[in-house]
């Protein structure tokens, strides 16, 4: 199992890093919630909003992911 790289994991959980994340997360997440619910929206029908709290977290926690792998790959070469 491979060992958490806490300088990545402290960079990725630093205000700039998670402000980066949620741009992303809003930005895509609407997107996705027009295409998955805007019909519903549109109608003025019941949204679910389980999914669409998923819709924001998943492409939240993907931009985190991404940046803690490219930086925890940075920290292993330089290292």
């Amino acid at each position: 199992m491979a060992q958490i790289n806490r300088k990545a994991l402290d960079n990725c959980l630093s205000a700039e890093s998670i402000r980066r994340s949620a741009i992303v997360a809003i930005l895509v997440g609407s997107i996705l919630v027009a295409i998955n619910q805007g019909d519903a929206i549109l109608a003025g029908s019941a949204i679910n909003w389980w999914k669409l709290a998923l819709t924001y977290a998943v492409p939240f926690l993907v931009a985190s992911y991404g940046s803690y792998a490219a930086l925890s790959k940075a920290n292993d070469e330089s290292a």
